[in-house]
Parts: C-alpha cells; sequence; structure tokens
C-alpha cells in the first residue's frame, strides 16, 4: 500500500495554487476541469511520482466548513525558519512559531492546518521566533 493524496475542497482555487506552488514550492502536477460535473481537480506534488494533495473546486458559490475528522498536512522542510519567513513574507500567517527549531504550523487559505517540520536534527534556537507568541488556532 502506498499514500497516493489527500483531498481538500476549497472555494478559493486561486489562492489555494499560489499558497501550495509559491508558498510550499510544490508544483502543481495536473489540473483537470470537468464541465458535466462543474468542478475542477488540482493535483500538486514535488515531483511526478510523490504523494499528492488535490484541491477539488466544486464550481458555483459554496462555503465549507472544517470538519472533525482532517487534522493536518505535514510537510518535512529543510530549514524551518527560512520555510516560516518566506511564508510570513507572502503573508501567511504563522499560527504555531518554530520556537523549537523544529515544529511550525501555518493554516492554507482554506483554513487547513499545515503541519512544517524540520528535517534532521532541530535548528539552534533562534529569534524572533523562540519568543514569538502562537498567532492563531493550529
Amino acid at each position: 500500500m502506498e499514500f497516493l493524496h489527500s483531498m481538500i475542497r476549497t472555494n478559493c482555487p486561486e489562492d489555494s495554487v499560489e499558497f501550495y506552488t509559491k508558498g510550499l514550492g510544490l508544483k502543481l502536477i495536473r489540473k483537470s476541469d470537468y464541465p458535466k460535473g462543474e468542478f475542477s481537480l488540482y493535483f500538486f506534488a514535488q515531483h511526478e511520482d510523490a504523494p499528492m494533495i488535490e484541491l477539488t473546486h466544486n464550481w458555483g458559490e459554496r462555503e465549507y466548513q472544517n470538519g472533525d475528522q482532517f487534522g493536518h498536512l505535514a510537510f518535512g522542510v529543510e530549514n524551518i525558519y527560512q520555510t516560516c519567513q518566506h511564508l510570513s513574507d507572502l503573508g501567511v500567517v504563522i499560527n504555531r512559531p518554530p520556537r523549537d527549531g523544529r515544529m511550525a504550523f501555518v493554516k492554507d487559505p482554506n483554513g487547513i492546518s499545515i503541519e512544517l517540520l524540520q528535517q534532521g536534527e532541530s535548528l539552534a534556537v533562534q529569534e524572533p521566533w523562540a519568543s514569538m507568541p502562537n498567532q492563531g488556532s493550529w
């Protein structure tokens, strides 16, 4: 068995594409529109053979609520501080800053919690991250 993808519904596909490509550096592997079903699918990954995130956009006006069944997506990053700074520069709120050099949480434009984990050993504690309070729920 191999993990293939996680699906998230979105009512803001443009913001989501920007978050996953520019914010997290994933590639938009493919996008498919289904006019008969009135929906579009976007698949993101590091490369073609990697596990993917599927964003589903059901056309028309529709609001989604976060369900209790979904917790978060997790991404390993090369440098937690650089990644958080990059996301912050794009206007993304760092809900749980990487105070320990190991872990942070942000939310995508749909309110989905994203966990960022330092690959390998934790980095040395750095300011301003070490003393930054949580910025919201994570």
